[in-house]
């Protein structure tokens, strides 16, 4: 008993030295994250008082964010006047469903990413094929999302192909860019004999209602249609940078928060003029030569788009649009 009461007397008498933590710290710099690990220096008075004295940094950890990775393709064809699936493939997020509508003219396929945006170093390519005769309209679930890149940019391909006698309706949503966010997007198509084309791209500079600002970001969007093998359309809109400054410019959106691209490629394409015109309105422009029909359409906001953009698709298609633009 009394070597036990000497050892508690000993433990009191003389304070220990804490353990010496490392500290995980976590920064954001110039938007791209930088961390290390610190060593805390400690030291204790005979009081018992401990007192911090340093913090240094040593090795940096290399560290790899996910990245979201998706492909879609899809094929049809037609057989007794009726268009059929012929090939579905998808990988990662990438997601195809078929939904039945009785009202749909063709088939319908929409188009999922199950990421639930894009941001830096993410990649989605969708691949449709539609055979002979075939018609086939493809649209997304909900707008796409480009969130604030911590570094790289999104990229997003599409890659049309359309037999003679067929017809393709590129018809997504629109897509969402939040402040800081980048999106390199290419679009091409190929067209066989008198294929015909209806497609549109829609973007929305921040969400309005919610107060959303987009002052910097990228957006690269790239079209480039053939017949044949030989080029008969090309568009690019490029904003990047201070996209606030740019967006304000008389000669791009004039303070806008949204625009939009269609393009009919067909043999009643410079028939829709007109029609198209008065659904755009005073803020839209239209104009259709050699079989081509392409119209842009800019607005303050996202609903002040699709309130103009649903009327003038519906006269291009001379169809009611995917049911998902109408839910």
């Amino acid at each position: 008993m009394r070597h036990i009461a000497q050892m508690v007397r000993s433990m009191v008498a003389a304070p220990r030295r804490p353990r010496t933590p490392k500290i995980w710290a976590s920064r954001w710099r110039n938007g791209r994250p930088a961390q290390a690990w610190l060593d805390t220096a400690w030291d204790q008075t005979s009081s018992g008082r401990v007192t911090q004295l340093a913090q240094r940094p040593t090795e940096a950890i290399p560290f790899r964010l996910q990245r979201a990775r998706g492909e879609g393709s899809i094929g049809v064809h037609s057989r007794e006047g009726q268009t059929r699936l012929d090939r579905l493939y998808q990988d990662g997020c990438a997601k195809i469903r078929l939904p039945r509508d009785a009202d749909a003219r063709g088939l319908e396929a929409v188009l999922i990413n199950t990421a639930g945006g894009l941001t830096g170093g993410d990649q989605l390519s969708w691949i449709a094929t539609a055979a002979e005769g075939a018609e086939l309209s493809l649209t997304t679930q909900a707008c796409e999302r480009i969130y604030r890149s911590a570094g790289g940019r999104a990229e997003v391909t599409v890659q049309l192909h359309a037999a003679a006698g067929a017809q393709l309706n590129w018809l997504p949503q629109e897509t969402i860019i939040f402040d800081e966010g980048q999106l390199d997007r290419s679009f091409e198509v190929d067209l066989d004999g008198d294929a015909s084309l209806l497609a549109v791209e829609a973007v929305v500079l921040g969400r309005t209602a919610m107060g959303e600002q987009v002052h910097q970001g990228r957006l690269r969007d790239r079209w480039r249609v053939r017949r044949e093998g030989r080029l008969i359309f090309a568009d690019e809109i490029r904003m990047e940078g201070a996209v606030a400054e740019i967006a304000a410019s008389a000669a791009v959106l004039a303070g806008g928060r949204a625009f939009a691209s269609l393009l009919l490629v067909g043999r009643e394409a410079e028939s829709k003029l007109a029609a198209v015109r008065a659904a755009l309105g005073a803020h839209g422009g239209a104009s259709a030569f050699d079989g081509k029909l392409f119209a842009r359409l800019t607005a303050k906001d996202g609903f002040t788009l699709r309130r103009a953009l649903i009327p003038a698709l519906e006269a291009l298609r001379a169809a009611p649009l995917p049911r998902v633009w109408r839910t």
